[in-house]
């Protein structure tokens, strides 16, 4: 019975260091995982890509999985201006993205202006995948106080 009490607890702190570290849908993480990469000089088609990982450095980095659209040949991510991982990243951080099982060291600009054409591909990239959560979106009207838009460079 000691050997079951036992084994059931390690089981369940194992499962918990496993969150913690990685990040699992909603919930952030600590880890980003995958290979260094150097940045390509250009990216390869996202269009079938659909989540990645990011990680915003801070005292307790934070790793979310999260969408990205390539605009234009450059790369970008959206999300609320209230997330944690927004806060964290303000005005602009070195980020880390991983695509697949590659990892690639980045800077992370908020865009201020011109961001509405970035903001309809975004939702045309997902809407028909994701129609529930896509519909939630704020018109770009509201967005302009509800998100931010962030180029990866």
């Amino acid at each position: 019975m000691k050997f079951v009490k036992y084994g059931v607890s390690a089981l369940l702190v194992i499962l918990v260091v496993i969150a913690f570290l990685a990040p699992i849908g909603p919930l952030p993480g600590f880890r980003i995982g995958g290979t260094e990469a150097a940045v390509p000089e250009s990216w390869p088609n996202t269009d079938s890509l659909h989540e990645v990982k990011l990680q915003i450095p801070g005292t307790i980095p934070r790793v979310v999985i999260i969408w990205i659209i390539d605009y234009q040949s450059e790369l970008f991510v959206v999300g609320s201006s209230e997330s944690g991982w927004v806060k964290m990243i303000g005005q602009g951080s070195p980020v880390q993205l991983r695509i697949e099982d590659m990892t690639y060291a980045l800077n992370a600009t908020p865009v201020e202006t011109g961001w509405e054409p970035v903001m309809e591909a975004y939702v045309k990239k997902y809407e028909s995948d994701y129609p529930e959560i896509v519909a939630g979106f704020p018109s770009l009207e509201d967005a302009r106080n509800q998100i931010s838009v962030f180029k990866l460079l």
